[in-house]
Formats: structure tokens, C-alpha cells, sequence
């Protein structure tokens, strides 16, 4: 039995042909041709069992034969906020797995003590779909340009939102408790969870956003790097919204 080749085209109701980056990984690394199956996913939701039509040097046609709706794996909108760290091999560490973990939205934050200023997303989105593809998610998460810690927090946003720290000087919930008391979250309700950098929220970053509806939380005992709170943020939200 053939593997089953997935590819990531946006739109791939309206077209007829495969991205270049796509048709390439195509015609070259699989070696596919007319007549043979292929399953397509738009980001949106849709898979799309297709059939290759033509298959040139660098051209990859194809003939829609299916359309498959996707339901989504979790309730609600999973969305994680966080400070970009210095060495972005760790962000992309993140994007990937929380990507395959399943999440909706992830969002850069510039804070006081943030070691990363600036922010590239270009390469992370390939690495996004890359995780796309590899874990079959229909839906492509979206990704953020960085913003300031305080345009985001004050911010209309709804749904349940809480800032993960390390200061003991504030009453902290546990994320692990909180979250599983979202089980009957609706459809399209959210979760926001703000990571800070490695140097943690400063004070007055949490008062800000304790002042504009975000709860207070820890995520236990550890000290943990802000990759892997922000991966167990999102895990803890998962395992409480699936369905």
C-alpha cells in the first residue's frame, strides 16, 4: 500500500497546480506522475484527494477528485503569546510542536526583559506547514508579528486569558487546575496564555495585565525555559479541550 502524500496548498479549490516549493518536493524527492494520488490540505479545514494530471520539470497539475471537511480535534481557540528567545532555534522548537500538538494562534510579545527584539516569521511559517503536513492538522495555525507586551494585554480580547510567571509576590493559580475547569468551553470561545522571557514578566507587566482581565497562574513547580512553559501552556490546554 502507497504512502499517502500530503501537500499544503492555500486555496486549493480554486487551483489546479501545486506551489513551486510543493511541485518540486513533488516531481523530485517523490517522483510522482500522471495518474497518480495525492491528498491536498488548504490550512482552512478541507482536505482534498487529488490526482496529478501533468507532471512536468517543475509544474505539478492536479484534478480535485474529493473534497473532505476536517472537524477540528479540540474545542474553542487555543492561542499562546510569548517572548521570542535569544536563540531562535528554540522558537522554532516551539512553533513545530505546539504546531503538532494542536494550536490555533501563537503571537510574539516584546517585554521589558525579552533578549529578542526583532522577529522573522518567514522561515517559522515553513516550518509551521512543514509540522502541518507531518502531523495531517487541517488547519494551519496562525502566526503573529511581534508586538509590544502592552498593545497586546490592554487589547479587546475575549475568552479566558491568564499570564504563566514566576513571581511569588502575587497569588498564583495552577494553569493545570484552570484549564479543566474549561471542559465545557464552547465552540468558539478562547484561551490566551502570556509566556514570558527567560528573565520572567516584570512586576509591572503582570499588574498591566492583571488589570485588563488575565488571571494569574503557575505551571508548577519547575523552573521551566519559556519554550517549554509555552509548549506545556499549550498542552495543558489541549488535553482539557479535546474532544
Amino acid at each position: 500500500m502507497k504512502e499517502v502524500r500530503f501537500f499544503y496548498v492555500p486555496s486549493a479549490s480554486t487551483l489546479t497546480e501545486l506551489p513551486m516549493e510543493e511541485a518540486l518536493h513533488a516531481l523530485r524527492v517523490l517522483r510522482l506522475k500522471s495518474g497518480d494520488e495525492m491528498f491536498l490540505m488548504d490550512g482552512e479545514g478541507v482536505f482534498y484527494r487529488a490526482e496529478v494530471t501533468i507532471a512536468a520539470t517543475k509544474r505539478c497539475m492536479y484534478e480535485i477528485k474529493e473534497v473532505l471537511p476536517q472537524e477540528k480535534g479540540w474545542k474553542g481557540n487555543i492561542h499562546i503569546a510569548m517572548a521570542p528567545t535569544k536563540m531562535m532555534d528554540r522558537v522554532e522548537w516551539f512553533s513545530e510542536k505546539a504546531t503538532e500538538v494542536g494550536i490555533d494562534e501563537i503571537t510574539f510579545l516584546n517585554c521589558k526583559f525579552s533578549e529578542r527584539k526583532v522577529m522573522r516569521t518567514v522561515r517559522l511559517d515553513k516550518i509551521v506547514v512543514s509540522a502541518v503536513k507531518q502531523s495531517r492538522k487541517p488547519w494551519k495555525p496562525k502566526l503573529n508579528a511581534m508586538m509590544s507586551f502592552k498593545d497586546f494585554v490592554t487589547a479587546k480580547r475575549d475568552g479566558h486569558k491568564y499570564i504563566a510567571h514566576c513571581n511569588g509576590s502575587f497569588e498564583r493559580k495552577d494553569l493545570f487546575n484552570e484549564v479543566y475547569r474549561l471542559s465545557n468551553l464552547d465552540e468558539g470561545d478562547s484561551v490566551t496564555v502570556l509566556i514570558g522571557p527567560e528573565g520572567d514578566f516584570s512586576e509591572d507587566e503582570i499588574k498591566l495585565a492583571m488589570n485588563n482581565g488575565y488571571e494569574s497562574v503557575s505551571l508548577g513547580t519547575s523552573r521551566l525555559r519559556t519554550e517549554t512553559a509555552a509548549l506545556s501552556a499549550t498542552m495543558l490546554a489541549q488535553l482539557a479541550l479535546r474532544k
